[in-house]
């Protein structure tokens, strides 16, 4: 009897090992597909904490570089994401770029992009988009 116990018991060890091997590699692919999802600039700004154009600037900047992978913004770059997150551009973008500038969030690119003066974000930038904006 004792050995029927036994064989039970290392049977249904057997089950739940291949069931929890199914289960985590299920969730790992599930991770992987949700990572190759792409969130949309709209929905990226409606998770953070924009209440202005010096931050909704700075978080469309982030996107831009963090998502989009761009390795530095211009005034086309911003009003064009502007357009797309359905957002009005401020009526000087520059100056809002400038802003962020003297809050230490973004800095001057070392190279032009499409012959016009680029910049890129801070590591200062960066934390404060990842922290201080989110929701």
């Amino acid at each position: 009897m004792t050995e029927q116990i036994e064989k039970r018991i290392l049977s249904l060890e057997d089950r739940v090992n291949k069931l929890e091997e199914k289960i985590s590699s299920r969730s790992a692919e599930s991770v992987v597909a949700d990572s190759k999802k792409k969130v949309s600039i709209k929905e990226f700004l409606m998770g953070k904490k924009v209440d202005d154009d010096v931050k909704r600037t700075l978080a469309i900047a982030y996107f831009l570089e963090h998502i989009e992978k761009h390795e530095s913004v211009n005034t086309d770059d911003l009003k064009k994401a502007f357009g797309l997150a359905k957002s009005p551009s401020p009526s000087n973008i520059n100056d809002k770029v400038n802003m962020n500038i003297k809050n230490a969030h973004m800095m001057e690119a070392s190279e032009k992009k499409d012959n016009k003066k680029a910049w890129v974000l801070t590591a200062t930038g960066e934390q404060f988009v990842e922290t201080e904006l989110n929701k």
